[in-house]
């Protein structure tokens, strides 16, 4: 199976998948935390008003904090949410924090998803609830926030030490808010240093454990007792919960599937676990989206070299082998690698997916368009399929894609020039 090569820096010689120019400054915009010194953007929603919520890691004179911003649709701060515009906190007072994801309840409240420092090695998953004001939900965990402790030490995982910009790192995060209202959430315990299992956490709406789910409130996630490492969680239109990530070390990429009880779903590929190398090099999966089918489609990055990877299963955890043979696929892009970093579904079955190249200022925005079959669309950018754009002087990552309701495709991320700040760029569709 041949990788595709693009070390070139492509021109964009179609629309879509170019900057929009209308949107804030030329295309792109900085979102603003009041009083902080740098910010690193993790994740965008977009709300039925239109208005774009953003999820961050913010630097601050007293350390890391979480950051939840709110724009408006043409890109300028929200000034009616919190203080001017954006909300910065601890999940507990005297502790670092970051926010990786954020998401929309039914009812309009806004629920952060991130990680809790209980100091400069170990980390905690742990929420915060708002109101569509940007105030707390009084009524959640303790004043709006909740640090998820579980027997053991279980949710207890690691912190990263200053990685480079686009490589991924040891910290994971992400949540999904089920019909109920009841809160799926990841962890990764580090029982030492070469020895780690995934956690797979349910929550009551209130933040208290879900004792119903696997009799205690989580799973711990290890397949064929390797090293276990979660990135991803998905829920199935059925209920059902598909976890990914990596075993193994150096890493394979993994699949798990659980019933909405959190027994272990053995009818999915071998006993309710499929591993997989990309073409002979290892791997790790960062998202996983579901179309209307069933398929499903996992994006991330092989390992030694780092490319972007992207693999085609069906809904029964066996590789699509009309989609590049049932083998991953790999993108080649820049001199230092690449990678997939989160996926969206549109529509019409198409997927699209940002990323980043790294090493040093030669880390840029990536963007992609995949058909439903998995093929890349080649009407996108300058018929490859995918698009890379440079946004500052020194290096760019992509973390999240969302879609507004006029089709505009807006990506967040952040920027280091001197020091982090966030991102939010607009594309035209």
């Amino acid at each position: 199976m041949s990788v595709q090569n693009a070390l070139a820096l492509p021109a964009t010689l179609s629309d879509a998948g170019a900057l929009d120019k209308t949107f804030a400054s030329a295309g792109k915009t900085q979102v603003y935390f009041a009083g902080s010194l740098s910010s690193m953007a993790n994740d965008l929603v977009i709300d039925a008003a239109g208005r774009m919520l953003i999820a961050a890691k913010v630097g601050t004179p007293g350390g890391s904090r979480f950051g939840l911003a709110r724009m408006l649709g043409d890109g300028s701060a929200d000034l009616a949410f919190g203080r001017q515009g954006s909300v910065i906190s601890q999940f507990e007072p005297g502790f670092e924090a970051m926010a990786g994801k954020v998401r929309l309840l039914a009812d309009g409240r806004i629920l952060v998803a991130g990680l809790h420092y209980e100091d400069a090695h170990r980390t905690l998953p742990a929420l915060a609830l708002f109101e569509e004001s940007g105030e707390p939900v009084r009524s959640f965990g303790n004043n709006g926030r909740y640090v998820v402790r579980l027997p053991g030490n279980l949710s207890q995982g690691v912190r990263d030490t200053w990685l480079p910009p686009g490589v991924p790192g040891a910290e994971a995060c992400d949540v999904h808010v089920q019909e109920d209202g009841k809160i799926l959430l990841l962890a990764n315990h580090h029982f030492e240093l070469a020895d780690h299992v995934g956690v797979l956490i349910r929550l009551n709406p209130d933040g208290s454990l879900d004792d119903s789910f696997n009799s205690r409130g989580f799973v711990l996630v290890r397949h064929l007792l390797m090293n276990t490492w979660l990135s991803t969680l998905l829920v199935q239109r059925d209920g059902r919960i598909l976890v990914g990530g990596s075993i193994n070390f150096p890493e394979e990429g993994l699949l798990a599937r659980y019933h909405p009880d959190g027994r272990l779903d053995e009818r999915f590929a071998v006993d309710g676990f499929m591993s997989f190398m990309a073409q002979g090099r290892h791997a790790q999966v960062s998202q996983i989206v579901q179309q209307d089918n069933g398929d499903l489609q996992c994006f991330g990055s092989s390992r030694d070299p780092m490319q972007c990877m992207a693999l085609k299963v069906h809904g029964n955890g066996r590789p699509d082998i009309h989609c590049n043979g049932g083998q991953p696929q790999l993108l080649e892009i820049g001199h230092s690698g690449c990678q997939w970093t989160a996926a969206h579904v549109l529509p019409d079955g198409s997927v699209l997916t940002v990323g980043a190249t790294v090493g040093g200022i030669e880390a840029d925005f990536i963007r992609a368009r995949h058909l439903p079959d998995g093929q890349f669309d080649h009407s996108y950018g300058d018929g490859s399929g995918w698009v890379r754009t440079r946004l500052s002087r020194g290096p760019d990552t992509a973390t999240s894609v969302a879609v507004q309701p006029d089709g505009s495709v807006v990506v967040c991320g952040y920027s280091l020039d001197g020091n982090y700040r966030a991102i939010v760029a607009r594309y035209l569709g």
